[in-house]
């Protein structure tokens, strides 16, 4: 029988900005339970230092409604630009999908959802 267990150093690494403590909490716990590592922080300026840092992130998820001043399309629009295979997911309950404000390939989840709805689409977008 296969070992189905991961180490952690093994496990897909996603990147998650969100600037409301309990909600990155919960969506990360939903990430890690799915077998996905999480690095998490709450602004853009923050994740774009993360990224140059992290080659292993292979996934972004971001609120478009962040502390500090860039929000989260264009944070995405930044990554993607910078990593263009990168695999982005945006949430919001306040702004509308833009497709003006999108990068390409990049989907987009209307609040509210849960966290298992996050789960769901960046394991259709991640090839990792």
């Amino acid at each position: 029988m296969e070992e189905t267990t991961s180490l952690a150093g093994e496990r897909p690494v996603i990147l998650v900005v969100e600037d409301e403590a309990l909600t990155i909490m919960d969506l990360a716990d939903v990430l890690e339970e799915g077998g996905y590592e999480t690095v998490q922080c709450a602004s853009a300026e923050r994740a774009m230092g993360i990224l140059q840092a992290r080659p292993d992130i292979c996934g972004l998820i971001t609120d478009v409604e962040l502390s500090g001043k860039v929000n989260g399309f264009d944070l995405a629009n930044a990554v993607s630009e910078a990593r263009p295979q990168l695999p982005i997911v945006i949430v919001s309950g306040r702004a509308a999908p833009d497709p003006a404000r999108m990068p390409e390939g990049a989907q987009f989840i209307a609040r509210p959802c849960t966290g298992e709805d996050i789960l769901d689409q960046i394991k259709r977008l991640l090839p990792c």
